[in-house]
């Protein structure tokens, strides 16, 4: 499966955040996005999901037109920004909602354990933001949408992570972004750059560099 956006024109406060953007995403692949703050990665992936509107765009699965949001179509999950369960449930409940397993993820994590009986508002940020993720992770989404998935994770947890996140990668089409850049260098197969409302496909990180967002000899 492959989904494509593109011509997306997005004004905000009227003026072009997004203009003729283009995106491929494929089974099997994890297609990244960087660019600066306020570029538009968040709404682009928002745009994707259905949940933002924007003046104008065209979302094609296999060279098929979507018309309807791709949420409703139960082919898709977002992990956004801000934390989406609620605070009152308790973890292994969230587990079962989501039909995720509770104790393959303990097996990876080991230290959640102790947890089984807790609440979400009973730990932290950080374990908060890798419970979202590896339930969106390990959904039964063919298409997963991650916003600054490592945001306020421990490194351990990120190692894991990624390991976890490119094995489910072999069965569904992955689009993610972070400001943390060097991990989703080395984990796209194909790399977008965002700027002045456009995207740009990279072949080489140096790319980057030339681009100004990362300094001379960052990758090279």
């Amino acid at each position: 499966m492959f989904i494509e956006i593109d011509n997306v024109e997005l004004r905000v406060a009227s003026e072009h955040l997004l203009k003729g953007i283009y995106l491929k995403a494929e089974t099997g692949k994890i297609t990244g996005i960087l660019g600066a703050n306020g570029c538009g990665k968040s709404s682009l992936l928002s745009i994707l999901f259905g949940s933002l509107s924007p003046d104008h765009k065209l979302i094609r699965i296999d060279s098929k037109p979507y018309l309807k949001p791709l949420f409703t179509y139960n082919i898709v999950k977002l992990l956004p920004q801000d934390s989406f369960i609620p605070s009152h449930l308790k973890i292994k409940t969230v587990f079962s909602l989501f039909e995720v397993s509770w104790d393959d993820f303990t097996g990876h994590f080991e230290s959640f354990s102790t947890y089984s009986n807790s609440t979400i508002r009973e730990i932290s940020g950080g374990e908060r933001r890798l419970i979202e993720a590896y339930l969106v992770v390990k959904s039964k989404a063919e298409l997963v949408l991650l916003d600054e998935p490592f945001t306020h994770l421990a490194p351990i947890y990120i190692e894991k992570f990624k390991k976890i996140l490119k094995k489910e990668a072999k069965t569904k089409a992955v689009v993610m972004t972070d400001h943390l850049y060097h991990h989703i260098i080395d984990l796209a197969d194909d790399l977008y750059f965002l700027t002045n409302g456009c995207t740009q496909l990279i072949k080489d990180p140096v790319e980057l560099e030339n681009l100004k967002y990362l300094s001379s000899g960052t990758v090279s």
